[in-house]
């Protein structure tokens, strides 16, 4: 029984350690949402799902805006709004639009923002101030 319950604390453990750990990408993924720039796509979209595996963990910071409907077929007013035609589209603050998937290199180099590396040295030169 004790060595029942040792096992799940130790895959509990394992999992929220893993979780917490920051991911490659994390300052770019920050950097690009305060910068304006604005990642949409749709849950069923192949080029999305590797748009967020090329980021692997530092995904769920991604600026990320889902536009499909859970039908599949219909997307939501916002994106309507934004003229999304085609996933996934990339927004910038500048305006410029870029459709399909964008390496984070590429995306790094368009947005001056720093690929990797430390995120409080990060927000400091950028002047804002994350905490994750």
């Amino acid at each position: 029984m004790i060595i029942g319950v040792l096992v799940v604390i130790g895959i509990i453990w394992s999992v929220t350690s893993y979780n917490n750990t920051p991911g490659q990408y994390d300052p770019l993924a920050v950097c690009l949402k305060d910068k304006g720039a604005i990642f949409y796509g749709a849950f069923w979209c192949p080029h999305c799902q590797n748009q967020k595996k090329a980021f692997g963990k530092s995904a769920r910071l991604l600026p990320y805006v889902e536009c499909s409907k859970p039908d599949g077929r219909t997307q939501y007013q916002t994106c309507t709004d934004a003229k999304i035609e085609s996933y996934p589209t990339w927004i910038f603050a500048d305006g410029e639009r870029i459709i399909g998937e964008i390496t984070p290199e590429k995306l790094a180099e368009k947005t001056s923002c720093p690929l990797s590396g430390n995120l409080a040295t990060t927000t400091a030169t950028t002047g804002t101030t994350t905490s994750l």
